[in-house]
């Protein structure tokens, strides 16, 4: 057998933690590695102990609805501005304003900057339609930089389709100008048909009002403050006690003792030392900080225009009975004629109308529902009913008086 060196001689495990340690006079008892004893012992509960909390923290963070700030805030004073102008749209063949007294004065004012003076009243304007032009402009906004514009007939036009927009100058609320619209206007609907009697029109969405994509150049930046007396104040979109209060304690964990939440719509942030020089850095680390985020609240928005229902995924309902049915009235009105007999000189043929009324009342029975903590069970539970939106609204509405919906209940 031929023979290994002993520094190369493969050795178990239990053999090496059973080495002794070496002693050395007068020193500090070492490992055959190289390290103290105590702080080898250190490192070893440190990596039974230590590390795997550390590992199931970051699995638990992991696990977490982590959200970043800048997806639930926004920064005080960097908000948009509304600006609104007054203009004329023109080339509408036939389509615009009917002559109306302040579309010819618009139009012979225009008219009169180019040095045409020509008398309002002698002016036909079919082709001509006044127009309010509406648009955001967001913060920072340097001139030359360019808006949408959304442009709405002011008079009686009937469509916007194929028209120009002329230079029209857009005003805050200040009444200063901070930016200029101008372009062809893009249109999502049309109109088609010359209506009246013996004929029909087809109209789609609104033709009487259009976009101008990138229409408005930007002339004066408004003046922004983001940071006052060292401070930024964060605006949480969706106010909340317990998400300002998680928000300014994720902060905290990064910036020590410089957040805290004033109530539930705004957080405010203490600038650290030498962070002023460049607070859009230090804006930009704070919107990437990442925490869990609070759950919404229980919360059900119905819209009894469109019959649209949307339910968070937190209401309760409590054990109840249901029951629910409907009663369709249907209401016929027709016309007889009443004619005297045949051959006779007197009485006249008489036109009496005659209408019926039927009710019908479909078969319901109350139904129990036990508690239904999820938002699941109660969609489940309502669809086993069968009842359809409108019904689920009533129910709703029904449970909320009844004080079995454990939910904000919201109707528009």
């Amino acid at each position: 057998m031929p023979l290994v060196p002993r520094h190369l001689n493969p050795r178990s495990r239990r053999a090496c933690a059973a080495q002794p340690v070496d002693l050395p006079t007068g020193g500090t008892p070492r490992s055959n590695a190289g390290l103290p004893a105590g702080l080898l012992r250190a490192v070893i509960k440190f990596v039974k102990v230590v590390l795997p909390i550390g590992i199931l923290l970051a699995a638990v963070s992991a696990l977490a609805d982590n959200v970043r700030v800048r997806d639930l805030v926004m920064v005080s004073g960097a908000r948009d501005n509304q600006l609104v102008g007054y203009g004329l749209v023109v080339g509408l063949a036939g389509d615009g304003d009917k002559d109306q007294a302040y579309t010819k004065q618009s139009v012979a004012n225009m008219l009169q900057r180019y040095g045409i003076n020509i008398p309002a009243s002698t002016m036909s304007a079919k082709n001509v339609a006044v127009v309010m032009v509406t648009a955001d402009i967001p913060a920072f906004a340097k001139p030359g930089a360019r808006l949408d514009v959304t442009v709405g007939s002011l008079g009686d036009a009937k469509s916007l389709t194929g028209g120009v927009l002329l230079q029209t100058p857009l005003l805050g609320a200040d009444n200063k100008i901070y930016a200029v619209a101008q372009g062809a206007l893009t249109l999502g609907g049309f109109s088609a048909g010359e209506g009246g009697a013996g004929g029909a029109t087809v109209t789609k969405n609104h033709p009487t009002t259009g976009q101008i994509v990138n229409g408005a150049l930007v002339e004066r930046e408004i003046p922004t403050t983001i940071v006052r007396d060292k401070t930024v104040e964060l605006l949480l979109r969706e106010p909340g006690f317990t998400a300002a209060a998680l928000m300014a304690t994720a902060i905290n964990a990064i910036f020590t003792n410089s957040a805290h939440a004033a109530d539930s719509t705004s957080v405010q942030v203490q600038m650290p030392a030498g962070a002023e020089a460049d607070p859009v850095s230090f804006i930009a680390r704070l919107e990437n900080i990442e925490f869990a985020a609070d759950t919404p609240p229980a919360r059900i928005i119905i819209n009894e225009r469109t019959g649209t229902i949307v339910a968070t995924a937190r209401i309760h309902i409590s054990s109840c009975a249901v029951a629910y049915g409907n009663i369709t009235i249907n209401v016929a009105s027709t016309l007889d004629v009443s004619q005297p007999n045949a051959f006779s000189r007197t009485g006249t043929t008489v036109v009496t109308p005659r209408t019926s009324t039927e009710v019908t009342e479909t078969k319901s029975s109350i139904i129990p529902l036990p508690e239904l903590p999820t938002v699941e069970k109660v969609a489940q539970a309502l669809n086993t009913l069968g009842a359809t939106p409108r019904d689920m609204m009533s129910i709703f509405q029904a449970l909320k008086q009844a004080g079995a919906l454990q939910a904000e209940l919201i109707v528009k």
